[in-house]
C-alpha cells in the first residue's frame, strides 16, 4: 500500500485538494485493492480553513509515515510561513516523492526543495517563482513537470492531471486510464501541453511591450532580432532588452521561441499539415530546430503531441 500525504495551509485552495484526492481514492476503487492510502495533514493538526470558507480535519504530519506528500497550493503567504516551511524540509527528509499543486511550488521553492530542478505553478505566478527562486529552472508552459523525485503540476484542474501520472507511475497505464474515466477527464493530456497561452503567461505590463509581442506574433515566419523588435516598440536595443526582461521575466529570443513552439502545436493539434511545412511557417527554418525548442520547453519532440491526439481520440 502507498501512503499519500496532502499538506494544507491555512488558505489552501479546495479544487487543488479535491481534485488529485479524489483521483487517488478512484484508483483505489478501480484497482479493487487497498491500492493506496491517503492521509491530509498540516503542520499542526486539526481544522484548517482554506480559501471561501472550506474546512477540513487534519492528522499532524510528524504522526504520519508516507511514501508521497504533494503540497496543496492556495494563498502564497501560508504557504512561505516559517513553521510550514520547517514541516516541508522534514517531510522531504523523510518521504521518498514529493510533489505540489499550483501555488504549492512555492513551499517546496522557500524550503530549497526544487534548487538546480526543473518546475512549474500556475501560469499567473510563474515569473514571480522565477524571480524569487533564481536557482529554479520554472517552466511556464507545463501542465506538470517531473524531475528527479520532485513532481510539481500547473494549478487548480492540473492536479488531477499529475495524480494521472503518479498512477500511471505507480501502477500502469491500465489503471490510469481508467481512473480517468471515472472522473470524465482525458486521459494523457500530456505534461508538455500548454496550460495556458504564452502571450498570457507574459503579460507585460507597458503597452511598448505588448505592442513589440503583438508584432512578433504577427511575423513569425519573419525574421525576428531584437533590433527589429525594439524597432516595433518604438525603444532604443538596450532599453528594449531590459524592459523586456524586466516585464516579461525572460530574454526577447526566449519569448520569440515560445510564440513559435505555440503556434506550431496549436497547427499540429488542429489540422494535419507536415511537421517540415509547419516548421518553417513559424519561423523555425527547419524541423530539427522546431524539435530541439520543442524538447527544450515542453520535455518531447513535436510528433508526441499528434501521437497524444490520436490516443485521447481512442479513449
Amino acid at each position: 500500500m502507498h501512503h499519500i500525504g496532502f499538506f494544507v495551509c491555512s488558505e489552501y485552495e479546495p479544487l487543488d485538494l479535491a481534485g488529485p484526492l479524489s483521483a487517488f481514492n478512484q484508483a483505489v476503487r478501480a484497482s479493487g485493492v487497498p491500492t493506496y492510502k491517503l492521509h491530509v495533514i498540516s503542520e499542526q493538526g486539526g481544522a484548517v480553513v482554506g480559501i471561501g470558507g472550506l474546512s477540513i480535519e487534519t492528522r499532524p504530519y510528524r504522526k504520519t509515515k508516507l511514501d508521497t506528500v504533494i503540497f496543496v497550493g492556495g494563498e502564497i503567504a501560508p504557504l512561505q510561513a516559517s513553521n510550514n516551511v520547517a514541516a516541508a524540509k522534514v517531510l522531504a527528509k523523510r518521504t521518498p516523492r514529493i510533489a505540489s499543486v499550483c501555488t504549492g511550488a512555492f513551499i517546496l521553492a522557500e524550503a530549497g526543495l526544487l534548487d538546480g530542478l526543473r518546475a512549474t505553478t500556475h501560469w499567473q505566478y510563474t515569473a514571480h517563482l522565477q524571480t524569487r527562486f533564481p536557482r529554479i529552472k520554472v517552466v511556464g508552459d507545463r501542465i506538470f513537470v517531473t524531475d528527479g523525485r520532485a513532481w510539481t503540476s500547473a494549478g487548480i484542474a492540473a492536479g488531477i492531471d499529475l495524480a494521472l501520472a503518479l498512477i500511471e507511475k505507480d501502477n500502469g497505464s491500465d489503471l490510469a486510464r481508467e481512473v480517468a474515466r471515472l472522473l470524465v477527464v482525458p486521459y494523457r493530456r500530456s505534461g508538455g501541453q500548454s496550460q495556458f497561452s504564452a502571450m498570457s503567461q507574459m503579460e507585460p505590463e507597458s503597452d511598448r511591450i505588448r505592442i513589440s509581442l503583438n508584432f512578433a506574433r504577427e511575423h513569425l515566419g519573419e525574421s525576428l532580432p531584437i533590433e527589429r523588435l525594439a524597432d516595433a516598440a518604438r525603444l532604443s536595443v538596450r532599453q528594449f532588452g531590459r524592459a523586456f526582461r524586466r516585464e516579461t521575466g525572460e530574454t526577447p529570443a526566449k519569448a520569440v521561441e515560445r510564440l513559435r513552439v505555440e503556434a506550431a502545436r496549436m497547427r499540429l493539434q488542429d489540422g494535419t499539415e507536415p511537421i517540415e511545412q509547419i516548421a518553417v511557417a513559424v519561423g523555425f527554418i527547419d524541423p530539427e530546430r522546431m524539435r530541439r525548442a520543442f524538447v527544450k520547453l515542453h520535455g518531447h519532440p513535436p510528433q508526441s503531441i499528434r501521437r497524444a491526439r490520436r490516443l485521447n481520440a481512442e479513449v
